[in-house]
């Protein structure tokens, strides 16, 4: 029976699932700044760390299960299974803040789409198309944020923030309608294990047994250690950059979503034409030490920056930062068997998750331990007026350092960028036997031959290409 859908499985499928998953909560950012400080008025920050502390480690949990099992069933049904899980929240901002913070950090059982969406690309480009297919996929993301929170934030101060709640719920629906009546199932019944109902093994689902399998391949545990320490700062930034620049830096709403819009459009443009320029003339490893070098000096520009001129530079260079998980993506899923790509892209994003979990938490507890709390939201919407009073130590470091964090984050990059130096280069070098990359007509098997086994005769997530 052919699978549901329209058309055959495409990368553009998985793009409108991105578009408008995120176009739906980014039309919340302002509102959701609102109701954040009144449901928390007190350490502002560090409940929103906290909130996206919970639903981060929740997902850190859950990626590989549903990773997993997206190998044995599917990745149709787990994309409707996320994707709906994770707009669940937004009809409850207005219902019940209380709820809907609840429903969030919960959320993050099933709050896994990236992996699953890398997981459907994998299946149907081949190699060479994968990293313009993985960043076309990281575009979207940004271009869904791009025009949602100036619309969101324009709509909130004319007609109330009820109507960007409906309209983000409708979006979200539609998302999910689409899933339902759209998007093809992309991973043959072929390339499955032999049964439908193969069962899963704990260890394959199990997150800390995945860290402990990918430890056996030294180029897996490189590449690992190096998402983990250059995605905890960026999570923890992306959870409170929003609340700090309009309350330490002076933003307003509106220009909060214009620089929003900005950073989106430029992301864009460094994600497919810059993105694909590197990988072709510079490799994977070099275009991902070239991402690192990046956001090092824009979490630095962050951190001591004070004026507005100096966020809108620092938010230039984050856009070329944006590069790095899309061409780190690609460097992983090039050496994954094809029966393993959702495994391994949700082993990655497992450790996204657990970074979306430590992030948060680290920047709302730093922020809390430097003084730096919220005055009425209101304030910030007085032109002529840029509210300092924030810092209740207004002779101490945080008149030098504004944005501690964003230091400790740029730290944690630099290590980030001295592991990746040690990631082997790819280029060349021969797969083993037991992998097999045509991914786009299945017509080929499995074949795990006795030498493509680790040590202890496990089949390690990726090929070893450095011995």
């Amino acid at each position: 029976m052919r699978p549901q859908g329209i058309g055959e499985p495409s990368v553009y499928h998985a793009v409108i699932v991105i578009f408008l998953e995120f176009f739906a909560w980014g039309l919340l950012t302002t509102p959701m700044l609102t109701v954040l400080h009144q449901t928390f008025p007190q350490h502002t920050f560090l409940m929103n760390g906290l909130i996206h502390g919970v639903k981060g480690i929740l997902s850190f949990l859950s990626a590989p299960l549903i990773g997993a099992l997206s190998d044995v069933w599917g990745r149709k049904s787990f994309l409707l299974l996320t994707v709906f899980f994770t707009c669940a929240p937004i009809p409850l901002m207005r219902i019940s803040p209380w709820w809907y913070f609840a429903v969030i950090s919960m959320s993050g059982v099933f709050a896994v789409t990236f992996s699953v969406i890398f997981a459907y690309v994998a299946d149907i480009t081949q190699e060479h198309e994968r990293s313009t297919a993985y960043g076309l996929v990281s575009a979207t993301f940004a271009a869904s944020l791009v025009t949602s929170p100036a619309i969101g934030a324009y709509l909130a101060r004319a007609y109330g923030d009820n109507l960007v709640v409906v309209l983000a719920t409708a979006i979200a629906l539609l998302d999910i309608c689409f899933i339902l009546v759209a998007v093809p199932e992309s991973l043959p019944e072929k390339m499955r294990p032999a049964s439908w109902g193969a069962p899963i093994s704990w260890e394959q689902a199990d997150p800390f047994a995945s860290l402990k399998k990918v430890g056996q391949d030294s180029t897996v545990l490189l590449i690992c250690i190096t998402v983990f320490l250059s995605y905890l700062p960026e999570a923890g930034q992306y959870s409170s950059f929003f609340l700090y620049l309009r309350q330490v830096i002076g933003f307003s709403s509106e220009t909060v979503a214009a620089f929003i819009a900005v950073v989106g459009i430029l992301s864009i443009l460094a994600q497919t034409v810059v993105l694909g320029i590197l990988m072709r003339s510079i490799g994977h490893k070099n275009t991902i030490l070239l991402g690192l070098g990046f956001q090092i000096l824009q979490l630095a520009w962050y951190g001591f920056g004070s004026q507005p001129w100096m966020m809108w530079a620092a938010g230039a260079v984050a856009a070329m930062s944006s590069i790095t998980f899309p061409a780190v993506s690609a460097l992983v899923s090039r050496n994954a068997d094809p029966d393993q790509q959702g495994v391994v892209q949700g082993m990655i994003t497992g450790i996204r998750g657990l970074c979306n979990g430590l992030g948060p938490a680290l920047y709302g507890f730093v922020f809390y331990l430097f003084h730096v709390e919220l005055n009425e939201m209101g304030d910030v919407d007085n032109p002529g007026k840029v509210p300092k009073g924030n810092m209740q130590n207004p002779t101490d470091e945080s008149t030098i350092i504004p944005g501690p964090p964003f230091l400790f984050g740029a730290c944690s990059v630099l290590l980030s960028l001295l592991v990746a130096l040690f990631i082997p280069e790819h280029s060349g070098l021969p797969l083993r036997s037991g992998s097999w990359k045509k991914h786009n007509n299945g017509s080929q098997g499995h074949p795990h031959s006795p030498q493509s086994t680790g040590p202890d005769g496990k089949e390690p997530l990726l090929q070893d290409s450095c011995v």
